[in-house]
């Protein structure tokens, strides 16, 4: 006896198979992002990199991060986070401390203009934000159940 086919290895109407379902998401994703970033860059003068830079940093004890953990929070190599940290720099949102237990460590800090820049600019990216999804969700009512999943259990 033949072993059953798999929901995905032949019959396209069976139900989507793992990469067109990661696809739509990837596409999702990358249509949210560049509203946020869209968003952010006309209103308030950030991309979306340091507008997330500086909630993590705001969220930070005394406000610092180590570059390299900047870095991993926002999923960015040290050559990009190094740029990034500069722009935050010369805006004055950030200054750069040398770490007391390791010389060769630094860290980014936040100031309070970079504070008051993030929270002028977080109504901007939660308005954003939900109006993308909202509409995502309208466009794809198959997604609707999932982007409510996710509301309710990470919101």
């Amino acid at each position: 006896m033949d072993p059953e086919p798999s929901p995905t290895s032949g019959d396209p109407d069976a139900g989507p198979s793992d990469s067109r379902m990661w696809s739509r998401l990837t596409a999702l994703h990358a249509h949210v992002e560049g509203r946020l970033a869209t968003a952010l860059q006309r209103r308030h003068g950030l991309g979306l990199s340091e507008y997330r830079a500086l909630g993590f940093l705001s969220e930070a004890p005394k406000g610092e991060l180590r570059m390299q953990d900047l870095a991993a929070v926002l999923g960015l190599n040290q050559s990009s986070v190094t740029r990034l940290v500069a722009r935050l720099h010369t805006a004055d949102f950030t200054y750069r401390d040398l770490c007391p237990d390791d010389k060769r460590g630094v860290y980014t800090v936040i100031t309070a203009a970079g504070r008051a820049r993030h929270q002028e600019a977080r109504a901007t990216y939660e308005e954003t934000l939900g109006a993308a999804l909202d509409e995502e969700a309208a466009a794809a009512p198959d997604l609707a159940p999932l982007l409510g999943t996710a509301r309710r259990s990470l919101g």
